[in-house]
Formats: structure tokens, sequence, C-alpha cells
């Protein structure tokens, strides 16, 4: 996990002038979520903090929780990870571990909030994964439907056309999104937001 600890230093750092506030809904994640510059407009009847870092997979999700996400306290989280640990040739199996040490340290030390889990998206670029991806998106919304108060959030389907991951939605990479991504994103989130923020 060295690789990430100047970026979480950075993030941490950040993110001491939310500590003291009242409880936050904190996005975490991948660069899908550290890139999403228009989170606080989008959402701007809530409180919500940007905890996203540069590569994150699950696992670095759940190894640095309780530095990023525990001392503020959150009323509500929204998570977006599983996409890096795919593409670093890990197995749908490893990223739900993964999720069940977050969630180990969530529920054990926040409590039980309200918490959405935002499909694997439909990547051009990891489309060959498409199978992995599917499986894990499956697990998760089993995850969904057995955790009191989550709910599974499907950005995954109506980034799809025909079949196929529509282009125009993601930046000249085929990997990170572009601003019409992000707004099918907020879309899809304010529908299904219901319960959890």
């Amino acid at each position: 996990m060295d690789w990430y600890e100047t970026e979480v230093q950075q993030l941490v750092l950040r993110l001491r002038e939310h500590v003291a506030a009242p409880s936050p809904v904190v996005f975490y994640g991948s660069s899908s979520i550290r890139m999403w510059d228009s989170l606080q407009a989008d959402f701007a009847d809530a409180r919500v903090v940007n905890c996203g870092f540069g590569g994150a997979t699950m696992e670095a999700c759940a190894c640095f929780f309780a530095r990023v996400v525990r001392p503020l306290a959150p009323s509500a989280l929204v998570l977006y990870a599983g996409d890096n640990d795919l593409g670093d040739g890990r197995r749908p199996e490893f990223v739900l571990e993964q999720l069940g040490h977050l969630l180990s340290q969530l529920d054990g030390s926040v409590g039980p909030i309200p918490l959405a889990l935002l499909a694997i998206k439909p990547s051009p670029m990891r489309w060959s994964l498409r199978g992995e991806i599917e499986q894990t998106n499956a697990a998760l919304r089993v995850q969904a439907r057995e955790r009191p108060r989550t709910g599974y959030v499907d950005v995954y389907t109506p980034m799809l056309e025909r079949g196929a991951p529509r282009i125009d939605l993601f930046l000249d990479d085929g990997l990170h999104l572009s601003q019409r991504g992000y707004a099918l994103w907020r879309e899809v989130l304010q529908r299904e937001r219901a319960g959890i923020f």
C-alpha cells in the first residue's frame, strides 16, 4: 500500500477541516470519485465530502478506511471501488472479500449507517473484463440486499448502448468519466438515493 501513501497523506490533511463539522455524506473510492469535480453542486442539498484517491482498489479503500473515513463520522457512505482490483488481475471474489473488511470497519467503528454501493462501470478500456465486472456487480447487488440500509446503484446498465459502453460518457483514455458520464451518475444516484442520504 506504499504506492498510495503520499496521496492519502495529502487527502487526510485536506479533510481536517471537515472533521469538526456535522456528519457528512462521504463519497469514497477511486479516481472516479476523486475526479468528480461537480460533486458539491450535484448534491447541493446534502453536505458531501469527496474522499476519492487515485488508483484506489477495494483493498486500498479497506486499508485506509480508518485514516480517511472514520475521523469524519459520516452519516452515510457512497462507495465506488473494485474497478482497479479487476484491472490489476484480481478476481471478483477478492473484491468482495475486501469489501467485507471495509464493512466490518464501517459497522464496527461508525455504525450501520446508510451505504450506497455503486456498480463498477463498463469502461471501454476494461471491456475485455466485462464478465468479471458483471460477476462483481451481481455480488455487490447481493451484498446490498444482505446489509440493512444499503442500496446497490446500477450505473452499469445505463452506460451501455446496444450492449457496448457509450463512448461519450468517457474521456479519451477510455477509463475515466467525461462530464456526460458524471451527469449520468448524478441522475442515477439522485433517483436511487432515497433512504441513503
